[in-house]
């Protein structure tokens, strides 16, 4: 397997601290708690968003007073790779045009890339991490 692109320490930190707490490495919770660790404030509100007594999402998490355009745009991406979750009446928020328009736009490629790992084996992520990119 390629190596995963991370944000930051912070979302690699997250990453690998949630998975060892679920103790599952199966792709859909590498996509999830990958998607959950790009950003800060999905980070902070993990259990608001995951359900870890049940392991199951809490949609109803979309509407907390925490959320932004971009932690929104995070959670839409991680629950429909979680289990092809989208709103009944807003799925058109969980689109390619919607989700994509940020810019956590590289990381929600390697989430994808994590949850199909079979049909994205010759993909080489070319982004270089916020930390790696000069000017």
């Amino acid at each position: 397997m390629l190596p995963v692109l991370f944000r930051d320490t912070a979302h690699e930190s997250f990453y690998y601290r949630m998975l060892d707490e679920r103790q599952c490495m199966d792709s859909y919770h590498r996509s999830l708690f990958y998607t959950l660790g790009i950003s800060k404030d999905t980070r902070a509100h993990i259990r608001d968003i995951f359900d870890f007594s049940n392991g199951g999402i809490r949609p109803e998490s979309l509407s907390a007073s925490w959320q932004t355009g971009s932690s929104i745009r995070t959670c839409r991406l991680a629950f429909n790779l979680w289990n092809g979750w989208s709103q009944d009446g807003e799925e058109r928020y969980s689109t390619p045009h919607e989700l994509f328009d940020c810019g956590f736009a590289p990381y929600f490629f390697e989430a994808i890339r994590l949850r199909y790992p079979d049909y994205c084996r010759n993909h080489v992520p070319s982004f270089k991490p916020k930390a790696e990119r000069s000017r």
